[in-house]
């Protein structure tokens, strides 16, 4: 899912000295539904800056012997729509931006780090050709059914590489995704899950030769949320069986849903698209955050035509907290999946967002 809020994007204007453009990056254009389009290979893996908000995102697990960890990796691009008829050079008319972070499970920690910058001047990019995008000093790029990412951080640092293994996964009506009530809260939206990983990750200077699994996730849209959304609860899972399972709700302000898909196609390519209410997500049990006092479900069970799952952190505190950049506070951290009948069957991604305060759409 790994959508973010106009609000947030307005904030990261200040940064950098973009201070100015608040007033411009306003969204006021109608909103218009998306049509149903056929993504077409490699184009459609790199940017479509004629749309307000883009993101690819990759999310994984990872071992080196007996020590395991979670990453994630998350590039975005943001169109301000009142500077695309500034002439100068220096006119921000794309933004980009990025989180990324290790989770620790034996030393029970998470570390994370963020860039932004306009794009341009070499300092910014993203092709419209295929995946490559440069954000400073860090990088996602892809080549045929291949992608490197480099990030290095202040604590930590990912090197790593992603191989297909199965066919591009499209979500929703084949690959446009609904969002919303209204036809026009969609996305387009596609997935590749059980992507084979290898390379290194540093933490604390110490650098662990590691392989795994990975998910990577990249939609672009023109529309934000429904205006009922203060956020949302999203998985993505690759199952030990080569299976994967998506599933998502957008919450209002009582936690009950206002939207909610996904989908899961199992290890033999059979795909099964969810309907709107097939999805439920009921919290288990709860952490309270000691950095923001926020309380998020930290276990679910999540109902889907799949199966009955059980969502379990893999560690409580995989809180990200960017208010000194993008204004928010989210969960997002590794998590295992468990069946209907007790047993674990696989391993992704939990994300949650709006438990700290509602996002301002």
């Amino acid at each position: 899912m790994h959508l973010l809020s106009a609000s947030i994007l307005r904030r990261q204007l200040v940064l950098g000295g973009l201070a100015g453009l608040i007033g411009a990056a306003t969204w006021t254009d109608p909103a218009h539904a998306l049509p149903a389009k056929a993504l077409v290979f490699p184009r459609d893996r790199g940017s479509h800056p004629d749309f307000r908000t883009e993101w690819w995102y990759i999310t994984g697990q990872a071992a080196s012997g007996d020590r395991r960890f979670g990453f994630q990796l998350t590039f975005f691009r943001s169109r301000v729509d009142g500077t695309q008829g500034m002439t100068s050079k220096f006119a921000a008319k794309q933004l980009l931006f990025a989180h990324a972070a290790i989770t620790d499970v034996q030393g029970k920690k998470l570390w994370h780090d963020q860039r932004i910058a306009r794009g341009g001047f070499g300092v910014a990019s993203a092709s419209e050709q295929d995946m490559h995008i440069k954000l400073r000093d860090w990088s996602l790029q892809g080549q045929g059914g291949r992608y490197t990412a480099e990030l290095p951080a202040s604590d930590f640092a990912l090197k790593l590489q992603f191989e297909e293994t199965q066919t591009v996964l499209l979500q929703g009506n084949k690959g446009l995704s609904r969002k919303g009530p209204e036809e026009a809260q969609a996305s387009y939206y596609y997935s590749q899950p059980q992507l084979a990983t290898r390379g290194r990750l540093q933490v604390q200077g110490q650098t662990f030769e590691v392989t795994g699994k990975a998910w990577l996730d990249h939609e672009w849209s023109q529309e934000l949320l429904h205006p009922g959304s203060i956020g949302w609860d999203w998985i993505g899972m690759n199952l030990d069986d080569g299976s994967a399972l998506t599933a998502f709700r957008l919450r209002d302000k009582d936690g009950n849903a206002v939207w909610d898909g996904g989908s899961f196609r199992s290890a033999k390519g059979e795909l099964y698209t969810f309907s709107r209410g097939e999805v439920i997500f009921k919290p288990v049990r709860r952490w309270k955050s000691p950095l923001s006092q926020t309380t998020y479900p930290v276990e679910w069970l999540v109902r889907t035509p799949a199966d009955f799952y059980t969502v379990r952190a893999v560690i409580d505190n995989q809180e990200l907290d960017s208010r000194a950049s993008t204004g928010a506070i989210y969960w997002e951290g590794l998590s295992e999946l468990i069946d209907s009948n007790g047993k674990r069957v696989g391993s992704g991604y939990l994300e949650m967002t709006g438990y700290a305060q509602a996002l301002r759409l």
